[in-house]
């Protein structure tokens, strides 16, 4: 396992990042595993050097949460780097159990950790932009929550580069906790990120942390095989986003073959890809299976010439944007 220093947070994290949407119960969608499954996976991620996992109080309305918390509650903490996040309305009664108002943080940070079984998380993202909370408003909850020991670090996730410049700069104005990390939709299908967030996090010494780096399995398998999966034919967000668009189906069929000429796997090369971009801190790779994730960790040996990089992303055009909802 390779790592790499997570922003200017100065934790060392694995430059793979397990995701844990994937854990919970197949009950929130078909595709997620159960916790006797997700045990498996977990604990091959930390025996293969994985320290850094990623969940949400939303996924499987908080079992991955808890399965997470159960795992790791069996190995060393201190060893751990975990991350949730917190946004979505997690009660359809209670308004304020989603967004990012003060009420809604305090409780749902409390919450998450109360199903992580943990005292601190290292990293609290908020996952979407609120428009109806200030954004002084939530940095100022947010800095408290640092104040009181519940969380480490804090991080955002999806949203315009003016919206996270204008956080940054309430940070830094207040003198408050400021966002430390980005987890930002990125894969060679879907790299408008490269425009402004990606120079923006550089410039700020944020850690970028994507999400979706295999496009949602489209990039781990030829076009024509995609909706033979469970996941492309239950998965109505891989359709939502604009993977089959702007030369995706080239660029799918361009990783197919430099993955043949080299003896690996497409999502392998699509990984590759990702972890040679220089703003990538740890890609955030989730998987149902532990042949999946010891691929995703050989990814880290192979190598990609300036040329293939080129080959693989030369195809690409200008796509809506997508993954800020």
């Amino acid at each position: 396992m390779e790592y790499t220093t997570l922003g200017s947070t100065g934790i060392e994290v694995s430059r793979i990042c397990l995701g844990c949407m994937s854990f919970g119960t197949p009950e929130w969608r078909e595709w997620v595993l159960d916790e006797a499954e997700s045990r498996e996976i977990i604990e091959r991620a930390i025996d293969l050097g994985i320290n850094f996992f990623d969940t949400a109080n939303m996924y499987s309305e908080g079992e991955s949460e808890r399965v997470l918390g159960n795992v790791l509650a069996e190995y060393d903490r201190d060893g751990q780097v975990v991350a949730t996040k917190g946004y979505f309305q997690m009660d359809e009664d209670d308004p304020n159990s989603g967004g990012l108002s003060r009420k809604a943080i305090e409780q749902e940070l409390s919450n998450s950790l109360d199903r992580l079984g943990m005292d601190t998380v290292d990293l609290y993202q908020t996952h979407r932009w609120d428009d109806d909370t200030p954004i002084e408003t939530t940095m100022r909850a947010l800095d408290d929550a640092v104040r009181r020991g519940q969380a480490r670090h804090v991080g955002t996730s999806s949203m315009y580069a003016h919206q996270f410049a204008e956080a940054l700069h309430t940070s830094e104005r207040h003198s408050l906790e400021r966002f430390q990390t980005m987890q930002n939709h990125y894969n060679l299908l879907y790299r408008e990120e490269e425009r402004e967030m990606l120079p923006l996090c550089e410039k700020a010494d944020v850690g970028v942390i994507p999400w979706s780096p295999l496009a949602r399995g489209y990039l781990t398998r030829p076009h024509e095989e995609f909706d033979a999966t469970t996941r492309g034919q239950s998965d109505d967000y891989a359709r939502e986003h604009p993977y089959f668009e702007g030369g995706g189906r080239e660029i799918n069929e361009r990783v197919a073959e430099l993955a043949a000429e080299k003896g690996v796997t497409m999502a392998q090369i699509a990984l590759s890809w990702l972890l040679h971009q220089e703003a990538v801190d740890a890609p955030i790779v989730g998987t149902t299976s532990v042949e999946h994730l010891e691929d995703a960790v050989e990814a880290l040996e192979i190598d990609l010439t300036a040329s293939e990089q080129a080959y693989l992303e030369d195809p690409y055009e200008p796509v809506p944007i997508s993954g800020h909802e």
